[in-house]
């Protein structure tokens, strides 16, 4: 897998994983500490994008 490739797949990633956090903040059933953890996660892929794009 190419650089270039693996970056546009994490970007897919913290796209659908932000589509998750929206929808997730917008359903009384899910629980903070749920939506607090994708959060986390998604900022852990923008860093590791933004770390791959400057290298």
């Amino acid at each position: 897998m190419s650089l270039a490739s693996h970056i546009e797949e994490l970007k897919k990633k913290h796209q659908d994983l932000s589509a998750k956090v929206d929808q997730a903040q917008r359903a009384p059933s899910v629980s903070t500490l749920d939506v607090y953890e994708m959060k986390k996660q998604k900022l852990r892929l923008k860093e590791e994008i933004e770390r791959l794009s400057s290298s």
